[in-house]
Parts: structure tokens; C-alpha cells; sequence
């Protein structure tokens, strides 16, 4: 977005619409514009006079006002004056400036503007499968576009521009329209359900037409070459660049960004674009949604006056049950079964169900025991005493389990001292547990200042290194195969 001068400026040509006098600058600048239409550029103020005289609202009204009002439009930009020497025959007539006058560019479109919003509620929106028709049509010939001159390419470009505003315009209005606070209220009535069916087949036939050219368009958007959209689009910038303009002068990047830009809306409005979807899904979405509405908005007019229409003869039947009722005891009971109970209470919970059924009844739901604790500052919970269980024989089991285990670790890895000395260079195969007991040993002798440690039953040991630092070795373990430096445990004495 640039944020210019243009688009911080005040518009003082619109200033006409909301000042104290608005009802005589409004009846003074759409005369000019009906004038406008009919080709007559130029109008002396005795014209303007005559025509606002003959109207009620203007029976007081002065040729002083009409010079008043007509030189603040001109003041305001909304006309334009020159002088009119044709007819001068005296230098008095010349010095009373008699003028011609004639509508700004600006109030011109401000005038086509208020008469658009003046015919708002008349001027319907629609869904159009023409439209898409058209369009897609219009795209096939973009291959064709290459060979073209200028000229065939802008009234091409103009052509599919047009159609295109004209269905983004259309589109959005009409949904706007749906999904107005009106249309809701409208279609909670019964009058909806006579053109209901007759709306539904409208918006389903927009559908298909969508459905089925929007695929279309695109395919064609996707088959678009990269060098072709360069050569159109330079085509379509030349053909824009040769139209002359009066006053206003337009640089070339204007012109590019443009083009690049209803391009760009155009292909986002069919194609997907950085993970969004296109507006033409989005469009297949709401419309759907909106038949979904319909619908169900008029399936809750049909049942809410078939229940009133049955719930009448109900509350008939039910008026002659209490009627016949012999006591109040009675009635309570006919009113706590037809009724329910009045001030019930519910409690909220978070229990997990054994099914998701959404079938199940209450009474077949398995019952849920809550501890209700009272909401007090002096609430202490009671503490469970219990009495301190003896295991000794656990215990004593554990033990001796844990003894016997011992021993036979104790038993294999014996079986790896070879004159009491591991080397691990030349260790078999072993298990896990025992690769962990001959590191532990490792690291305890390591860690001493002597390189001397003890094993859990006694034995005193010495960790040598190897005869080279660099000497390593492989130790085969049934969890797999790890590298290490070639150390030597020696044990002293006989076990």
C-alpha cells in the first residue's frame, strides 16, 4: 500500500454533500448532471433558476441565491466557469461577467456515485453462471493473445477485466445480502417456505455452473507459460500507455502494478495460493453452507407448526386429566410425571464412561462414587494409621536369592582369570552383566592414586595400561562389539 498525497488529501469536491445548504447544491449539481447525460455540457445560471423555480421547494428561491450557491460549487471545484464574450455588446454586460458552467470530472463521478446508493435497494445481486461461462471463454484466448496487436489484446484485456469485477462484485454482494441480519429474520418466517425450494434449485444451479468452469479455468490458468503472461502483459501495457489522458499524466510503474495486480486477483480468485484456498472454493463452501441453512431453518417452521397444531389437542387431553384429578396429592403426582421436578439441581463431572454410545441410558450407566469434602479453612483429612508390616522372610528370601546370584556371577567371571590376570585384549564373548563388573573394576581402579582398588569380595587389583597408547582392542559382548585401550587387571596374591 503507498500512502501518498492523493490518498491523505481532503476531497473538498464532496463537501456539497453534508454542509447546512446540502438540499440546493444537490438539487443545482444533479440538474447539471441529467444535463450532462443528454450531452449539454455548458449552462448559464438563468437556466439553473428556471429550473429549481419550478419546483415547490424552491418557491422563495432568488437569482442572487442561484449566484451565490453556483460561484461556492465553483469555489469547491465541483464546477467549472468561463466567460461568455459571444453575445457582449457593451463594456457594462463585459464587466458583469455573464458565465457558462460545467461539471468537474470529479462530481461527475460523485453524481454517478449518489445515484447508485440512491438505487442501492432497488439493484439486486446476483449469481451468474454466464458470467464464469464467459470468463473461461475469455482465458482460452490467451494463447491466441500472443500473435495479436495491441489494440485486439486491450479490448480483449478490458473485456475479461469486466466480466471478472463484475462477478467478484456480484458475488460478494449477494452473500453479504444472505447472511444479512434481514435475510436471517426473513427466513425464520413462514412466508420463506413458499420460495424456498425455488432459492435452493437457484443456488444448486450456481453451483454445477461453478463447479464445472472453475475446474476449467483452472486448467487453462495452469497451462499459462511464464513468457507467455510477459508477452500479453507488455501488449496490454502498451495499449493502456497509448490512451491519450487530459491533465493527468500516469507513469509506467502505475500502469504495470495495475495489470500485475488484476492478474494476480484474478488467478488467486481460481487457483490456490501459498497454502490458501481460492475464492472460488471458498464461494463452493458458502453457498453449500447457506443451502444447509435453508434448510434447516425451514425444517424448524414446518416442525414448530406441526407440535403446535398436535401440542393444542395435548394440552386439551391433559387439562381434562387434572380436571378429573379427586385430590391435590393427586395432581402433584400427575404434574411431577407430565412435568418433571421444577428446581432440580445438576451436578457436572468429569467420569469416564465404559461406552460412547450415544444410546445409553442413564440407568445403564455404571453408578460414580465422589467424595464430597466440606469447603472450610478448619478441614484437616484424618490420617490412616496403619501398623508396620514385619518382612523379614521376604526379606530373608530376597537375600539369599540375591547371594545365590552373586556367587554364580561371581563363578563366571572368575572363569576369565588367567593366572590372575584379565586381559581384555584377549577376552571371549561375554555377557552383558559381566562387561559392566569388569568396567566398574576399571573405573575404581582408575580413579585411585596408585591404580589399585578391591572387588565386593576382596581381592586386591591392579589396572596396567597398555604397552602402547595407542593400543586398542575389541571386546565381544552378545549386545554387540565396543572399542577400548588394551588394559590389563592383575590381581594380588591367591584368591
Amino acid at each position: 500500500m503507498d500512502i501518498n498525497n492523493k490518498v491523505t488529501k481532503q476531497i473538498d469536491e464532496m463537501r456539497y454533500l453534508t454542509v447546512d445548504n446540502t438540499y440546493r447544491y444537490r438539487s443545482i449539481l444533479r440538474y447539471f448532471y441529467l444535463q450532462y447525460e443528454k450531452m449539454k455540457y455548458w449552462l448559464y445560471k438563468e437556466e439553473v433558476f428556471n429550473e429549481l423555480k419550478q419546483h415547490e421547494l424552491f418557491n422563495e428561491y432568488t437569482i442572487e441565491q442561484c449566484k451565490q450557491d453556483l460561484d461556492v460549487l465553483l469555489n469547491w471545484r465541483n464546477l467549472l466557469a468561463i466567460q461568455d464574450t459571444s453575445k457582449v455588446t457593451t463594456v457594462e454586460e463585459f464587466k458583469n461577467k455573464q458565465f457558462r458552467y460545467q461539471l468537474s470530472e470529479y462530481t461527475v463521478e460523485i453524481e454517478r456515485l449518489t445515484i447508485r446508493l440512491e438505487n442501492l435497494s432497488v439493484e439486486s445481486a446476483s449469481l451468474e453462471p454466464s458470467l464464469l461461462e464467459r470468463i473461461k471463454e475469455e482465458i482460452k484466448k490467451f494463447h491466441a493473445m500472443v500473435n495479436e496487436n495491441d489494440k485486439e489484446v486491450g479490448s480483449w484485456w478490458n473485456a475479461l477485466n469486466n466480466d471478472f469485477k463484475r462477478l467478484n462484485q456480484n458475488y460478494q454482494d449477494y452473500i453479504r445480502d444472505l447472511y444479512g441480519l434481514k435475510a436471517e429474520e426473513m427466513m425464520k418466517t413462514r412466508e420463506f417456505l413458499v420460495f424456498k425450494d425455488k432459492f435452493i434449485d437457484y443456488l444448486r444451479d450456481f453451483i454445477k455452473g461453478l463447479q464445472y468452469n472453475a475446474s476449467a479455468i483452472e486448467y487453462i490458468l495452469s497451462e499459462i507459460t511464464e513468457k507467455e503472461v510477459e508477452i500479453v502483459f507488455d501488449k496490454v501495457f502498451q495499449y493502456e500507455k497509448a490512451i491519450p489522458r487530459i491533465d493527468t499524466e500516469i507513469s509506467d510503474d502505475i500502469i504495470k502494478d495495475n495489470i500485475d495486480g488484476r492478474w494476480k486477483s484474478l488467478k488467486d480468485w481460481f487457483l490456490e495460493s501459498k497454502g490458501y484456498e481460492s475464492e472460488a472454493a471458498k464461494l463452493l463452501n458458502i453457498t453449500n453452507e447457506i443451502i444447509r441453512k435453508i434448510t434447516r431453518f425451514a425444517s424448524q417452521i414446518a416442525e414448530s407448526r406441526n407440535s403446535a397444531a398436535n401440542r393444542k389437542e395435548e394440552y386439551k387431553k391433559l387439562s381434562e386429566m387434572f380436571l378429573k384429578c379427586e385430590s391435590m396429592e393427586e395432581a402433584h403426582k400427575l404434574s411431577g410425571l407430565v412435568f418433571g421436578i421444577f428446581n432440580m439441581k445438576h451436578i457436572k463431572g468429569e467420569t469416564i464412561r465404559k461406552t460412547e454410545s450415544i444410546n445409553s441410558s442413564i440407568f445403564e450407566e455404571a453408578p460414580n462414587i465422589e467424595t464430597v469434602k466440606p469447603r472450610i479453612r478448619a478441614y484437616r483429612e484424618k490420617s490412616v494409621r496403619s501398623p508396620i508390616s514385619n518382612n523379614k522372610t521376604k526379606k530373608t528370601e530376597m537375600l539369599e536369592k540375591i547371594i545365590k546370584q552373586r556367587e554364580e556371577e561371581r563363578k563366571i567371571i572368575q572363569s576369565y582369570i588367567v593366572e590372575n590376570v584379565i586381559d581384555f585384549s584377549k577376552l571371549p564373548e561375554i555377557d552383558a552383566y559381566v562387561r559392566f563388573t569388569l568396567l566398574r573394576w576399571l573405573s575404581k581402579g582408575m580413579n585411585s592414586k596408585d591404580r589399585r582398588a578391591k572387588t565386593e569380595d576382596g581381592r586386591v587389583y591392579k589396572i596396567e595400561n597398555p604397552q602402547s597408547s595407542l593400543e586398542k582392542c575389541k571386546v565381544k559382548c552378545v549386545d554387540g562389539i565396543f572399542e577400548m585401550p588394551a588394559y590389563i587387571i592383575k590381581f594380588e596374591g591367591k584368591e
